[in-house]
């Protein structure tokens, strides 16, 4: 069952028996043997890696679970060796991945050096069930089903420019005056959250000059003097490239914590979604 996990986590059979210590042919056969004992396939395997089946996807949530509890057990009995290991993928939005939480990766990785910790900003919806991802940080809170989720933080975007940018075409003094301006947003057909539609929600019929699908393009964008964008207080704040403009207009958003009620107590997972609070905590005290 062990082997089944790392393959499981890992996604090919080579990078798993290196995880464990083992040659490529042990993990094989020992994978057959279990396929064998349980009379399904669990891995469908490729040159391009291992893919788990239905029935794999099925086996994973109960092989984590029995992980969880030997780790307990561990605990319980006095074990010495209970440092946290395996690897947990997270799917973040751009802004929260990049300004929150990948200067932390250090003290988290000194924290638990045996996890490894997967980053996969998005701005698309990853499915959980689907094993996307492990952990979520979302805009919003899912809709009912096998997850749990709870709000994290709540934050603000605002309009920012460049003083470069500012001192050539003027400071707009209402959201009417943005139309005469060069302003900067995402590409609507390319993002799957509606809450990531900053623009449509307060200036509606304001059409962007430059439009991309990430939010730390969008701020060096702003930064290089390209126009006015929407940006996230905690990155845009404090940054002397930056100049808040109309300081009226601040969109108010949150981001939640979404995990897979299966997972939720595995012990590598609580770890992570304990960074993710402490990460949380700290944007708070930036929040404007």
């Amino acid at each position: 069952m062990r082997i089944f996990l790392e393959v499981a986590r890992h996604g090919r059979l080579t990078a798993a028996a290196r995880a464990l210590g083992l040659d490529h042919s042990t993990v094989s056969r020992r994978l057959d043997g279990l396929e064998s004992g349980l009379g399904a396939r669990l891995v469908d395997r490729s040159p391009s890696g291992a893919r788990l089946t239905e029935a794999g996807r099925a086996l994973l949530l109960h092989a984590e679970r029995i992980e969880a509890e030997t780790h307990a057990a561990d605990s319980a009995l006095g074990g010495v060796d209970t440092e946290l290991t395996g690897t947990v993928r997270v799917a973040t939005p751009a802004a929260f991945g990049t300004y929150l939480v990948a200067p932390r990766i250090p003290a988290f990785m000194a924290r638990h050096p045996r996890i490894v910790l997967e980053l996969a900003p998005e701005t698309r919806a990853v499915s959980l069930s689907q094993r996307e991802a492990d952990l979520a940080v979302t805009l919003k809170r899912p809709p009912r089903g096998r997850l749990y989720a709870r709000q994290l933080a709540p934050f603000t975007v605002g309009f920012y420019a460049a003083p470069a940018y500012l001192a050539q075409h003027g400071v707009p003094e209402t959201v009417a005056d943005l139309g005469r301006h060069r302003l900067i947003s995402y590409i609507d057909d390319l993002i799957d959250w509606p809450e990531l539609r900053y623009l449509d929600e307060v200036a509606p019929g304001v059409q962007a000059q430059f439009r991309c699908t990430s939010a730390t393009v969008q701020l060096a964008a702003v930064q290089a003097g390209g126009g006015i964008g929407l940006l996230h207080t905690f990155a845009a704040e404090g940054d002397p490239g930056l100049v808040r403009v109309l300081p009226e207009v601040a969109v108010p958003r949150a981001y939640w914590l979404v995990v897979h009620a299966e997972l939720r107590r595995l012990p590598r997972v609580r770890a992570v979604a304990e960074f993710l609070d402490e990460v949380a905590h700290a944007m708070s005290g930036n929040v404007k």
